[in-house]
């Protein structure tokens, strides 16, 4: 027998569609029938990929008769994070408040209006570790609710007006300078890890929006401490157990400061970001290890990830078989089987196999020693170390493909396609990838057709459209997507599509008092508070994007309106600029955008010409974060305005506020003018 779920278009919902317990999906149902009933209500949030979700979904959800203690008790919603992450906001703020912490799964209780009053995260179904059991919470709340009101409606007004409160913080009237910039450069600096890599310590995540920011300053500084921050950290990210050394892709984050245990679920935002920052890496340094991570990388979503349709689902579980990790570790006997004596001496040798193991007596796979170093350890020639490790990495990753794999979550999220997709782009057009380009484009039609219906951008889709308009970050991070698909087909359509979603999302989102923009739409459901949110965990958050996209939009077409957008996001996230910087890391690469004139480069000339693709490809084998590239005809958009083909041949135009200097006739010049900017 099913419950309320079954139809939803979440699959971490269908998950608990054969649960005893009652579960409504959230939506006006749900609160209409807990204000008849008089019932406090129990919103239960996780995720498909969230281990500690699965363990009490199995430990409580599917036991019959913590199932009627709910029934009896509450009325009972499900949610799924990623699909509501306006949901999940708001009842975060409320749990960390209680608290001082929160996570997943996070367990709240409201009152019938929705009002939040009490709430935690894991409970396990017997009491340890100084926690009650579930059911305990369970029978205390409803005792509470049931005999102390007074005390219940308190606590509801107290986090309410909290929750409000928050969604203020920020704003400030202090300018907004170069000084910003220098200030949280600084006070990020002070969190570097030089040995092992990242910020701060352990468990560590990998920030890419923070080492983002950070080559940024290092294009503009010279910072040697900066270039060896960035390199310890790409370096060990690479070497560690957080990237799958078989399959490409990156973890969640590690457990430890080493980056070598991670916890084992892989989100699609996280590939697509630390792919990007590859990408950058290796533009701004050359290094063709970047390059080879940032590929395998897309490699890995587009083999995993990608859905019949061409777009990208959502996330991989950490567990397989209901043991975390079980998928991707190994023993030194299963190498001995597999490969055979010498190259799985050479392998373990390379991969850190060991008779012991690192991981509960088995070994996650780090690059625990170089194709060299194995080379001169066995005496062979570093080709033939190089040979052998590539035949005994198709072995092994052939053979993981036969275990049973985790469990993939098959929603398509407009906002997580639209941050693989650009990092397809940026790989397609860096790389001379043609393949990416064309999975970019693939997904990006999926998203503005399948995902689009009546012309309205939604949030999810499986098996057809979801019913929850898209979010403030969806609408950023399709504007910033089509954006790139611009500057890498040079295609106008891309731009024409990434000015009318950005009218659209100005239309949606604004706070007409001005200010930062809502999260929500301004005809979605009404919650407790209209969310709005400045802080980039882990993606950017809608705020930045939104900034990002618009300076971008306003160096392309000199729009001035875009701009002032921009400004005005930015000014509300002032304090945050400086008292806590890596929360905000993308907004601070969006202000360094804006301040810094940005490099308009205009080449006139057909897109399709493989002399015009000359010029291009001399553009983008520099890192140039604040550059533009706009390519076409003379007259055909405001940065070609004026720009001459001479003699018919294309001609690239260097500008800055569209003052450009003298045209450069052929790629060599204008490489001269770059490496002016470049140093």
């Amino acid at each position: 027998m099913t419950n309320r779920l079954a139809g939803q278009t979440s699959p971490y919902l269908r998950q608990h569609a054969q649960n005893p317990v009652d579960w409504y999906p959230w939506g006006p149902e749900a609160l209409g029938a807990a204000q008849a009933a008089g019932k406090p209500i129990l919103v239960s949030i996780g995720y498909s990929a969230c281990h500690w979700c699965h363990v009490m979904a199995h430990e409580s959800f599917e036991d019959e008769q913590t199932a009627a203690l709910m029934n009896q008790h509450f009325i009972n919603i499900k949610v799924d994070r990623e699909e509501r992450p306006d949901v999940d906001s708001i009842y975060m703020e409320a749990v960390q408040a209680l608290t001082g912490s929160g996570g997943w799964p996070l367990n709240v209780f409201l009152t019938p209006d929705g009002r939040p009053f009490f709430g935690g995260t894991y409970f396990p179904p017997q009491p340890r570790h100084g926690l009650p059991s579930w059911q305990q919470v369970l029978a205390g709340v409803a005792e509470t609710y049931d005999e102390r009101p007074d005390d219940i409606l308190h606590n509801a007004q107290a986090l309410t007006t909290f929750i409000e409160q928050a969604q203020r913080q920020g704003e400030s009237d202090d300018s907004l300078g170069p000084d910003v910039i220098t200030q949280a450069y600084a006070a990020m600096a002070r969190q570097f890890d030089l040995l092992n890599g990242g910020f701060g310590s352990a468990p560590k995540f990998p920030q890419p929006l923070g080492l983002e920011f950070v080559l940024r300053r290092l294009s503009q500084t010279r910072d040697a401490r900066a270039l060896e921050f960035v390199r310890v950290t790409l370096d060990k990210m690479a070497a560690g157990g957080i990237y799958d050394q078989l399959g490409g892709g990156f973890h969640r984050y590690s457990v430890d400061d080493v980056w070598l245990v991670p916890h084992f679920e892989k989100m699609l935002y996280d590939n697509a970001l630390l792919a990007r920052l590859y990408i950058a890496a290796f533009q701004a340094t050359g290094d063709a290890r970047y390059r080879k991570v940032a590929e395998e990388t897309l490699d890995y979503l587009l083999r995993d990830l990608r859905s019949p349709e061409g777009a990208f689902f959502s996330s991989q579980d950490a567990d397989s078989e209901g043991v975390e990790g079980r998928y991707y570790v190994w023993t030194l006997d299963e190498l001995l089987h597999l490969l055979g004596p010498e190259e799985a001496v050479l392998s373990a040798h390379h991969f850190g196999v060991t008779p012991d193991g690192n991981f509960d007596g088995k070994s996650i796979l780090t690059t625990a020693a170089t194709v060299e170093e194995v080379a001169l350890r066995a005496g062979l020639t570093v080709d033939e170390a190089a040979s052998a490790l590539a035949r005994a990495r198709v072995i092994l990753l052939d053979a993981r493909g036969s275990r049973t794999p985790p469990q993939t979550d098959t929603k398509i999220l407009a906002g997580w396609n639209a941050l693989a997709i650009r990092a397809l782009a940026e790989a397609g057009r860096i790389f001379q990838r043609d393949d990416y380009l064309e999975a970019a484009t693939t997904a990006m039609q999926h998203i503005l057709t399948a995902m689009r219906p009546d012309g309205r951008l939604v949030r999810s889709y499986l098996d057809g459209p979801g019913e929850v308009s898209a979010f403030l970050e969806d609408y950023a991070f399709v504007v910033e997507a089509l954006i790139t698909l611009y500057m890498t087909a040079f295609d106008r359509e891309y731009l024409r599509l990434a000015e009318e979603l950005a009218q659209e999302m100005v239309q949606l989102f604004r706070d007409e008092q001005g200010g930062a923009f809502y999260d929500t739409p301004c005809d979605s459901t009404a919650l407790i508070v209209r969310p709005r949110s400045l802080f980039d965990n882990p993606i950017p958050s809608g705020n930045s994007a939104a900034a990002f996209a618009f300076v971008r939009l306003e160096a392309l077409t000199g729009t001035v309106e875009y701009g002032d957008h921009a400004r005005k996001v930015l000014q509300a996230s002032r304090r945050l600029l400086s008292q806590a910087p890596l929360t905000v890391s993308y907004a601070l690469s969006a202000l360094d955008f804006q301040l810094t004139p940005p490099v308009q480069i205009a080449i006139a000339g057909l897109p399709e010409a493989s002399a015009t693709a000359d010029f291009v490809r001399t553009v983008y084998q520099r890192y140039l974060p604040n550059a533009v590239v706009a390519v076409g005809v003379t007259n055909s958009m405001p940065l070609l305005d004026r720009r001459e083909s001479p003699d018919g041949q294309p001609a690239a135009y260097l500008c800055e506020h569209f003052v450009c200097r003298m045209p450069a006739t052929d790629p060599s010049a204008l490489a001269r003018q770059l490496d002016t900017l470049t140093g």
